[in-house]
C-alpha cells in the first residue's frame, strides 16, 4: 500500500479539480466536490491543516482515486 501524501484541504481541491472534480456547495469550511460521472466527496478546508491519513484515504476511495494519482 503506498504511503499517503501529508496535504492540506487546499492542496487537496487542487489535486481534485486536476482530475476533473469541482466544488458544487461550500457549508462552512466543508467543499463539497463532484466529478462529472456523479463521484463526489467532502473535502474539509481549514487553514494550514493537514488532512488526516484515514479522512485522506476515504477521500480518496470515494473519488476512486489512488495516491499514486497525486503530483508532489
Amino acid at each position: 500500500m503506498p504511503k499517503l501524501p501529508r496535504v492540506t484541504g487546499e492542496a487537496l481541491l487542487k489535486q481534485l479539480h486536476r482530475h476533473g472534480f469541482i466544488v458544487v456547495r461550500v457549508r462552512g469550511s466543508h467543499d463539497v466536490v463532484q466529478h462529472s460521472d456523479g463521484r463526489y466527496s467532502v473535502v474539509p478546508v481549514h487553514a494550514g491543516e493537514a488532512i488526516g491519513p484515514g479522512l485522506l484515504r476515504k477521500i480518496l476511495n470515494q473519488t476512486e482515486l489512488s495516491p499514486d494519482d497525486f503530483d508532489d
